[in-house]
């Protein structure tokens, strides 16, 4: 029997928090770089009562993506996708971040937007960094939104010897994220479909465990304990603003980015 089929890239908490809120009576097909993390995540949500098949899944690869959404369209109609997949700055290169982060959610978004069906609704998780950086330029920001994906990489503000550090990398590529997700919303749309994305501070899940201990490690203590919210968030915190964009009362919101940080961004610019 087809069902709805939710693409849920990126086996970690964000994602499965969402998952859960969004995946009863649908087929869930769940895609991690190590097939082993998206099987031991299946296992959880399949005990749960949830039916999830997990496969591997290369977001840095074109290929691996189509792969993934063959996958899925074995089962039904793509209804829904949950883009929870990257690396961050304490993980990875600056070459792998861009390739990763920021082509390869471009790519996502893309590949599936010509795949969604009618009414059908996506969110990616972007993160704080893309609004914590300095401006871009106008045309920096249509390069970024509108730039083919497979150029994107070539372009100039994106080039090693312009990238300062991974956290730069990791800036720009979320930067990226909600441009694209501006402009993929417009293509979504012909389709009567809806994609946007939330950018969430520090959420407690292994990745930012990795970035406590990592080298910004008291930068990110700092920034929560003096953030309005004085604490990190939760990934269920971040799936509560999923679930209604993915909701039908979020029906007329699309093309936008949600800041889910705890005053984080706002204590940056304006705190004492």
């Amino acid at each position: 029997m087809k069902r709805d089929v939710i693409l849920w890239s990126g086996a970690g908490q964000i994602g499965m928090a969402i998952a859960r809120r969004v995946g009863t009576g649908k087929k869930i097909i769940v895609g991690d770089r190590k097939k082993e993390n998206a099987e031991t995540i299946a296992k959880i949500m399949n005990e749960a009562g949830f039916d999830v098949i997990p496969i591997q899944m290369d977001l840095s690869d074109r290929n691996s993506i189509l792969n993934f959404i063959k996958e899925g369209q074995k089962y039904g109609e793509i209804a829904m996708l949950i883009n929870a997949a990257g690396v961050s700055p304490s993980q990875a290169s600056i070459e792998t971040i861009l390739k990763v982060d920021l082509y390869g959610t471009a790519v996502l978004l893309e590949e599936v937007g010509k795949e969604i069906k009618e009414g059908g609704v996506g969110v990616t998780i972007s993160s704080q960094s893309g609004h914590r950086m300095p401006q871009l330029t106008s045309q920096e920001d249509e390069l970024l939104a509108c730039t083919p994906t497979e150029d994107l990489l070539s372009l100039h503000i994106l080039q090693p010897k312009n990238i300062k550090d991974t956290l730069h990398a990791y800036q720009m590529a979320k930067r990226c994220n909600e441009k694209r997700v501006m402009y993929e919303a417009v293509k979504w749309g012909k389709k009567k479909a809806r994609i946007n994305s939330i950018s969430p501070g520090i959420i407690v899940t292994p990745l930012a465990i990795d970035e406590f201990n990592g080298p910004r490690g008291d930068f990110y203590k700092n920034m929560f304990a003096k953030c309005p919210a004085g604490r990190p968030g939760t990934a269920d915190e971040v799936a509560n603003v999923a679930e209604l964009l993915m909701s039908d009362k979020g029906a007329f919101i699309t093309g936008a980015d949600f800041l889910c940080d705890g005053g984080a961004t706002a204590s940056y610019f304006y705190g004492s």
